[in-house]
């Protein structure tokens, strides 16, 4: 793959190429929908780019029927009657045709995937927006883009200096900014740093206990181990005074910012399920039978066909001088950023066909038949960076056949199997077991997992704690 090839080398060996991989990167972090809008921004600036209101393939550029998708593209390549189907759609064909042949073409219908929950990263980044400088902001996008499910930062700080062109200590003041929001200690890179960024906000406002700060930064192994005679003694203090410490941060910290309740004053509702609005892909059954192959659609926000305007070709040959060279730039960008949705169309579309060969059980079948897969593998598996295939799976969403709509990072997410299977265990308990019980059961199936794990696959999944559950179990009866 051309795009592989050039992150594969160690220099730059023209100007294009560097801003063809830079825009490209760009464009892999954005959803279709903001794709879209800046396709219209481009389109509203730049004299050079052209719409024109025809239908083309995304991947092959053939020329397609009124609606629906490539004739050639969207059918198997083989007689296999298992092989997957994928292939990039306009975004026409799902979020603005009816599809219905009594209903206007131009009618727009309800978006059934609307809705007023945001997620993370949207959520801090409105918060941190007024505060960010102009070149801070494309800083913050990284990192919230980068955030793991427990809201840490899952990226080095020098991959985003050598991305953003800047130095380290222009990341730090981002860092310090984001980590200030809520949920405090977002973005942290450690455990220790999300706390630490809790202590110094509340400190400002309210009473922190002595020693606080010191066991956290200090002695923080000892302080996790609860190993509360050492921990006094290596700060010279009694017993007593470290249980009120670790009181206090039981309390009032949390050492993965994500899995606070975030945003529930401005979203009362807490039953609300996470509902995402437009998914990125698209996978279903060939004519909505089971029985039939898998169909994925990656949907590309084209609403017509991008091109260089050839009257704006043509009226370039004609000038001269500063005025040539202006224009000649506005054409390269056009020609640039076409080059460069085609080149991510590319990517989503080898990205799909080697998530869901690894991951069709899980589409099909459900969470507990989830592969542990990193990204780090697929990237691999395709020759190209890691990054490349984090801007990839960044903020996207997948439709899967039963029309539940999750993050394209869920296919990543090695722990969801797990945890799927301790909600099977639990759910036929004939006893509330303990943390200890559940790991001891998880390892009768394969499942090696420390005691402390459990308890937090339990808190993630809202499971109540044994004794909680015994008190429930007695209540229903």
């Amino acid at each position: 793959m051309e795009l592989s090839n050039r992150l594969s080398q160690q220099h730059i060996q023209a100007p294009m190429t560097s801003a063809h991989i830079a825009q490209t990167m760009t464009l892999l972090y954005m959803t279709s929908t903001e794709l879209l809008q800046t396709i219209d921004v481009e389109l509203s600036k730049n004299p050079a780019l052209e719409l024109v209101n025809e239908r083309r393939c995304p991947m092959c550029g053939r020329k397609l029927p009124p609606e629906g998708p490539c004739p050639i593209c969207s059918q198997p390549k083989t007689l296999e009657s298992d092989e997957t189907i994928i292939f990039v759609s306009p975004r026409d064909d799902f979020y603005t045709y009816t599809g219905s042949g009594s209903s206007s073409p131009n009618e727009i219908r309800e978006d059934p995937y609307s809705s007023e929950n945001i997620d993370l990263p949207t959520y801090v980044l409105r918060q941190v927006a007024p505060e960010l400088e102009v070149d801070e902001r494309q800083i913050a996008a990284m990192i919230l883009s980068n955030l793991d499910e427990d809201g840490l930062l899952a990226i080095n700080v020098f991959d985003i200096c050598r991305f953003n062109h800047t130095v380290p200590s222009k990341v730090e003041v981002v860092l310090k900014k984001i980590q200030r929001c809520d949920p405090l200690g977002v973005s942290a890179r450690s455990v220790k740093e999300a706390l630490l960024a809790q202590v110094d906000f509340l400190s400002e406002s309210t009473q922190v206990p002595e020693f606080v700060r010191r066991a956290i930064s200090d002695e923080f192994e000892l302080l996790s181990r609860h190993q509360y005679g050492e921990l006094a003694k290596s700060l010279n203090t009694t017993i007593q005074k470290i249980k009120l410490v670790s009181q206090y941060i039981s309390e009032n910290l949390n050492p993965y910012p994500a899995r606070a309740n975030w945003g529930t004053f401005r979203q009362p509702d807490d039953n609300t399920p996470e509902v995402y609005h437009q998914p990125d892909v698209l996978i279903s059954y060939l004519n909505n039978d089971p029985g039939n192959p898998l169909v994925v659609e990656i949907i590309t926000p084209s609403r017509g066909t991008l091109r260089v305007s050839p009257l704006f070709k043509k009226a370039l040959k004609e000038q001269s001088g500063e005025k040539k060279e202006e224009w000649k730039n506005d054409m390269d960008k056009a020609m640039l950023l076409i080059k460069c949705i085609q080149q991510r169309n590319n990517t989503m579309h080898q990205l799909m066909e080697k998530i869901v060969e690894i991951q069709k059980s899980f589409i099909i079948h459900g969470d507990i038949y989830l592969e542990s897969l990193t990204r780090a593998e697929i990237a691999k598996e395709l020759d190209v960076h890691e990054s490349t295939i984090s801007r990839a799976v960044a903020n996207k969403t997948v439709q899967l056949p039963n029309r539940k709509i999750i993050p394209m990072s869920q296919f990543f997410d090695r722990s969801l199997a797990v945890r799927a299977l301790m909600r099977q265990i639990i759910e036929k308990e004939e006893h509330a077991m303990n943390d200890t019980e559940i790991q001891n059961q998880l390892e009768t199936h394969g499942i090696n997992v420390a005691r402390r794990t459990v308890a937090k696959y339990r808190a993630m999944e809202g499971i109540l704690p044994a004794h909680l559950r015994r008190i429930e179990k007695f209540a229903t009866v």
